[in-house]
């Protein structure tokens, strides 16, 4: 088998009108991205991407939008017509456009976001084993109610008499509780043979995909069923409820992979990760951490409780504590951050650095073994190694209309409550006095002191109290 003996169709056209939001259903998000998103992620493992077609219909331009950067291809189904309408759609995409169909068609659901590769794998080996014209994947949840039945010629036999909807059973057969999952692979010159043959004699009037499996057996081809491993795999959404249910699996799913790699996780069932979040063994996360997007932790880390952490990338041996929070942000190994500090986007933090309790960084280098510790605002700024930024802190970046950088060298001395107005530029192991307001570069080695001379006068307070207040009768 070659990759050109398969395409794989995606069915995503659909409005989603029970979940009741203007935004496309498969562009609801679970574990960090779409349901598209993450049928397509499946799908690249099984075909190139070019050999799978994504059919669209509702806010059509809004799903591509989303989703063309995957390198997948699109088929416009503008009439929702049902699931073999959407076929049809793809057929005569390939007429139009002069492609060859592919030998076998996988066929998924966008809005199915935890099949598992395996899982599509083993379907496209037992339709390639059996020979079969039709393979269908199927699972058995506890109640089957309001789900099509996939019945056999026999209870251990592959093969598949008809898939009967929950309203057409008959009283014999609504003891059955094998689904239909909606995940199919045909051999497609047979699908495409019978597509055009399709009718709309049903309760919603449209194109059953699932009408083809009958259409087959009864011309003697080998239709078959192959069972999913868990039925959560199978099952997609029609309700918002439904899909944070599927979220919760997902999210427990990801836990279970990072753990199963070594990573210590703390009450799992309360932490947030995101599909795409990579951790290296003998990190520990504690309960009720967030860790979000594209994020990527080294080894030997701890992350605090109540920390989030989304699109940033943490050395090894990083300490976060309780309840920090970094986005987009870069930490070298050993850095020590919070607790309750703010990394903010393109924050570079150095090897051995530590950023405290209320420190709040932005678009900022800060060096190797630099501290800030206290209650700081540090922006577009370049901080050197061995610098010490004392309590209170802060760099003035903003005048109002455009943003100036602060350069401070290494071994820096920076005293509490310091205001250093850009653009300025600090000089290695120079001093700035505590309380100081600096708005000139400062030489190395020097002290700058930027503060006006204090005035102290004595027994002011009492003779303030003595005295009659100018108002009073």
């Amino acid at each position: 088998m070659t990759n050109q003996d398969f395409a794989i169709a995606i069915m995503a056209a659909g409005k989603g009108t029970r979940l009741k939001s203007k935004r496309p259903k498969v562009l609801h998000e679970i574990g960090g991205r779409a349901l598209l998103l993450h049928v397509i992620a499946t799908a690249r493992t099984i075909v190139p991407a070019e050999q799978i077609y994504c059919i669209i219909g509702h806010e059509a331009e809004q799903v591509k939008a989303a989703i063309t950067h995957t390198g997948v291809s699109f088929v416009l189904q503008a009439d929702q017509r049902g699931t073999g309408h959407a076929l049809q759609m793809l057929k005569a995409d390939f007429g139009l456009s002069g492609k060859t169909p592919p030998e076998n068609l996988l066929v998924l659901s966008g809005d199915v976001p935890l099949i598992r590769p395996e899982t599509i794998a083993a379907v496209r080996d037992a339709h390639l084993r059996e020979q079969a014209a039709m393979t269908i994947l199927t699972a058995v949840p506890a109640d089957p109610h309001g789900y099509g039945r996939v019945l056999r010629v026999s209870e251990d036999a592959p093969e598949v008499l008809a898939i009967v909807e929950q309203k057409s059973l008959t009283p014999e057969q609504l003891g059955a509780r094998e689904i239909n999952s909606g995940i199919y692979c045909f051999n497609t010159r047979a699908l495409f043979s019978k597509l055009d043959t399709l009718d709309t004699n049903n309760a919603h009037g449209e194109f059953y995909l699932t009408d083809v499996a009958a259409m087959l057996v009864a011309e003697g081809r080998r239709v078959i069923a192959v069972k999913a491993e868990s039925v959560n795999e199978v099952l997609g959404a029609n309700t918002i409820a439904e899909m944070m249910h599927l979220d919760a699996a997902m999210r427990l799913q990801n836990a279970h992979r990072l753990m199963s790699e070594g990573v210590t996780i703390f009450r799992p069932e309360t932490c947030v990760i995101d599909s795409e979040v990579t951790v290296s063994p003998d990190t520990i996360i504690e309960p009720y951490v967030q860790l979000l997007g594209a994020t990527r932790i080294g080894s030997d880390c701890r992350i605090r409780s109540y920390s989030v952490i989304q699109n940033s990338t943490l050395g090894d041996g990083v300490t976060v504590r309780n309840g920090s929070i970094l986005d987009s942000a870069q930490v070298a190994d050993k850095a020590i951050l919070g607790p309750y500090c703010h990394l903010r986007p393109e924050s570079n933090i150095g090897e051995g650095a530590h950023i405290g309790n209320f420190v709040e960084t932005k678009k900022v280098t800060i060096g190797k073994g630099s501290k800030a510790n206290h209650l700081n605002y540090l922006g577009d700024a370049v901080i050197g190694s061995g610098v010490n930024v004392g309590a209170g802190a802060i760099t003035c970046n903003y005048d109002g209309v455009n943003k100036h950088r602060t350069t401070i060298g290494d071994n820096v001395f920076v005293g509490s409550d310091s205001t250093l107005v850009a653009p300025i530029a600090i000089a290695d192991g120079s001093y700035i006095a505590a309380g100081s307001c600096i708005t000139e570069d400062v030489p190395s080695g020097a002290l700058a002191l930027g503060r006006a001379r204090q005035i102290t006068k004595p027994g002011w307070v009492a003779r303030k109290k003595a005295a009659p207040e100018s108002n009073q009768s």
